[in-house]
């Protein structure tokens, strides 16, 4: 996975910037062995929040919420009008689930309604356990040296992103002099959707912010089905949405974010 990100952001750079070759040092951390300890790649039988796995009550309730925030009442009117047994999610999904599903599934007609619920589970695991999340981000942290300047997070690692700046825990790792950070990069960002924000405490009408001179952009395709389609100027300050075309394929895609032009400038430090 480094290495496709890595050459990913190499091809943005070398196609939309005047710094064709300047190469970054590219340090990417991963949760995943946090959650199953000993797990280094989970197959099926490991995976917490597999279709198979049953939602408890308190995370149903979270999921659902999330999947309103994220549709129209046009799309929620369409699914209460659908018989079950035509809809497609998994069976262990609650008749509630299934049918906010089926909304979620027309509001963004590419679907994408079980790759939204499992995010979801795996945003409320990182927020509702304290002791992961702090492992979480000192482990993040580790790959900090005087010399990073940009953080990217994508999808749940933007939240994770934002979660240090609101820590205050970025900076250089093992004692060195720093930190050099500059920017943060948001890409295919769920911290648009209310549910996420209130679960990490942050009340309706608060808005996201970074502290100065943190400069942040985010970077989103309206056809992502996880950000619920839309950036994040109307949630946060101080935020500049760039807004990209992934393609039809998975307008989700990590590589597909890092090889656009905004990901480009933001890394090399230009104006765009």
């Amino acid at each position: 996975m480094t290495e496709d990100w890595g050459k990913a952001l190499q091809r943005g750079i070398k196609e939309f910037t005047d710094r064709p070759g300047q190469t970054p040092t590219l340090h990417m951390p991963h949760w995943t062995p946090l959650v199953i300890k000993g797990t280094d790649r989970l197959g099926p039988e490991d995976d917490p929040f597999g279709e198979s796995v049953l939602m408890a009550s308190e995370e149903e309730e979270f999921v659902a919420d999330a999947l309103r925030d994220a549709v129209r009442p046009e799309d929620l009117a369409f699914a209460e009008e659908q018989a079950l047994a035509t809809l497609g999610p998994p069976k262990l999904w609650s008749p509630r689930i299934t049918r906010l599903a089926m909304a979620y599934d027309r509001r963004f007609a590419r679907g994408g309604a079980q790759l939204f619920v499992r995010s979801m589970r795996e945003v409320r695991l990182y927020l509702t356990e304290p002791d992961l999340a702090a492992k979480v981000r000192a482990l993040v942290r580790e790959e900090f040296t005087s010399a990073t300047s940009v953080v990217i997070g994508h999808s749940l690692g933007s939240v994770i992103a934002y979660d240090l700046f609101r820590h205050q825990d970025v900076g250089a790792a093992h004692g060195a002099h720093g930190p050099a950070v500059h920017t943060l990069v948001t890409c295919g960002s769920p911290l648009g959707i209310p549910s996420v924000r209130r679960l990490m405490g942050i009340a309706d009408g608060e808005r996201l912010g970074l502290p100065a001179p943190i400069r942040w952009i985010n970077v989103y395709d309206p056809d992502d089905f996880i950000t619920g389609g839309a950036g994040l100027a109307a949630a946060a300050r101080n935020l500049t949405d760039a807004e990209v075309e992934n393609g039809s394929g998975d307008p989700h895609s990590a590589v597909r974010y890092l090889r656009k032009e905004p990901v480009a400038h933001a890394v090399v430090g230009a104006p765009w």
